[in-house]
């Protein structure tokens, strides 16, 4: 686990990094260091329909270029454009680290 994952606050991230050194020592098991790291690191923050086409057009990608780099169809990018339905999931997450990284981060 990486201590470099963006936090919710430094206190969380100093009890972070002590539970992932105890984790490398074999003092925490992976089951613990995994609920360690579901409280500590702060969740994806919410795409609305203009964040996402924003981020698409930045890209300069077409509707059905992002669905195939996102394994989803074009009819749901569409919908998340239209506001009709909301990212979630593995699809949340790529769109995060598509803006944050870019595409090279994704292919």
């Amino acid at each position: 686990m990486s201590t470099e994952s963006k936090t919710k606050s430094r206190l969380l991230e100093a009890a972070h990094e002590t539970a992932h050194d105890l984790h490398r020592l074999g003092f925490i098991d992976k089951r613990k260091m995994n609920k360690f790291d579901a409280l500590c690191i702060a969740p994806v923050a919410d795409f609305d329909s203009a964040k996402i086409r924003d981020l698409r057009q930045s890209l300069q990608l077409s509707q059905a270029v992002l669905a195939a780099v996102l394994n989803t169809s074009i009819s749901t990018v569409r919908k998340w454009e239209l506001g009709d339905k909301h990212p979630s999931g593995p699809s949340l997450k790529l769109l995060s680290l598509l803006e944050r990284k870019g595409l090279e981060a994704v292919l």
